[in-house]
């Protein structure tokens, strides 16, 4: 008899998302004539922009002529998006390589994909609260995982002590779901104990296209030492509104070494055995994201989603309630009122006003009593959430 995978026994009964969709389809149920104003989910409500668009139909015109059809793709990603995304880098000041970029298909899967290049006896290090899927991805394998708490005494952005031992280290910034970003100096500590204990830092930069303060980092190689202890996964759902389009970009630099291995050698083996590439009809529009009139329209659509988070913020600053993200993040991480539980808050809101956030509960156990938003729903929407949340919740 076959033994499955008994990791997955470990796992949670649910997952945080499918727990809220549950809730919310047995309200629309009992209440059908209800509309639910939704600020749980990340998942964009902007369609592409139009580079995006006339870019993905030429390749789909491509596709069907002899002379420009294309089959197979390199796995590691068309050389033309490749260069587009090195190209993007540089121009930041940021000495990226082509060939340590490679394309994916979002980073959610590189980020459970990514771990084939760690031993399973290696540890990893957490920081809670944290987007679900890197402690789920861990149990799965069955390695051991170091739940790093942080709180609103440290603004949710805690730094390496002296007697931490850990190897695979997860940072999120901006992060998810608190929406704070590490500074300089914090991620520079982090970076300086990877490099003195061979770590190696997973940095995920699923948000940084929304950080306006030149003073914070977009890219964890903007930092002295990044290149021989970090991995940085990109994806363009929130930056371009890929999330049902699918694509995003993973940087290992050559100079990434442990036991004698290049991690970007061996991801280059992993790619080449374990998928077939990312399809040249989606990589010919993601690499319009990268031309200078993308680059404009993305903006605007992000212009909007942080008028959704102005609009959220003021009226979270009327309340007199704490809260931090939504400046720099599409995330904005509040102090549940009244000494709520976060999912007692959650039904709450959607009980008294059909508004529908994330419970904090669900990113680990130190995100009990808190509370996550996301900008990312339509303006009229947020506005109507908004007023509802002031009503129900000033006095």
């Amino acid at each position: 008899m076959i033994l499955p995978n008994l990791n997955y026994s470990n796992l949670k009964n649910s997952y945080l998302f499918f727990r809220i969709a549950q809730k919310n389809k047995e309200y629309l149920e009992k209440n059908p004539d209800k509309h639910l104003y939704r600020m749980g989910i990340g998942d964009v409500s902007l369609p592409l922009c139009d580079a995006v668009i006339k870019a993905l139909h030429e390749a789909v015109e491509d596709q069907s002529k002899k002379e420009t059809f294309h089959g197979y793709m390199d796995e590691c990603g068309a050389m033309f998006l490749r260069e587009a995304i090195g190209k993007h880098y540089r121009n930041r000041g940021i000495n990226i390589d082509n060939c340590e970029v490679f394309i994916s298909s979002g980073a959610s899967d590189e980020l459970g994909d990514i771990l084939d290049l760690f031993d399973k006896s290696n540890s990893a290090l957490v920081i809670e609260p944290a987007y679900p899927a890197y402690v789920d991805a861990n149990t799965m394998v069955g390695r051991n995982i170091i739940h790093y708490a942080s709180s609103s005494e440290n603004g949710f952005l805690p730094v390496p002590t002296k007697d931490l031992k850990a190897d695979i280290i997860y940072i999120c910034s901006p992060n998810n779901p608190t929406g704070a970003v590490f500074d300089r100096e914090k991620l520079q500590k982090w970076i300086d104990y990877a490099n003195e204990n061979g770590s190696v830092i997973l940095f995920d930069a699923a948000y940084e296209a929304f950080i306006e303060q030149d003073d914070l980092p977009r890219s964890i190689f903007e930092l002295d030492g990044a290149r021989t202890c970090a991995i940085e996964i990109c994806s363009l759902s929130k930056t371009a509104g890929f999330t049902g389009t699918r694509c995003g970009y993973t940087i290992i630099p050559r100079e990434l070494v442990r036991h004698g291995m290049s991690l970007n050698q061996m991801w280059i083996r992993n790619r080449t055995t374990k998928t077939n590439g990312v399809s040249y009809i989606i990589q010919r529009g993601a690499a319009a994201i990268f031309t200078e009139e993308g680059q404009r329209q993305i903006k605007e659509n992000i212009k909007i989603y942080k008028q959704n988070a102005k609009c959220l913020t003021d009226t979270l600053d009327k309340l007199g309630i704490w809260y931090c993200g939504g400046k720099n993040a599409p995330y904005i991480w509040l102090k549940c009122p009244k000494n709520m539980g976060s999912w007692e808050f959650f039904d709450y809101l959607l009980n008294e006003i059909q508004v529908v956030g994330t419970p904090g509960e669900g990113f680990g156990k130190c995100g009990e009593g808190y509370f996550r938003f996301s900008t990312f729903g339509s303006a009229e929407d947020t506005k109507i959430a908004s007023e509802r949340l002031y009503g129900l919740l000033k006095e």
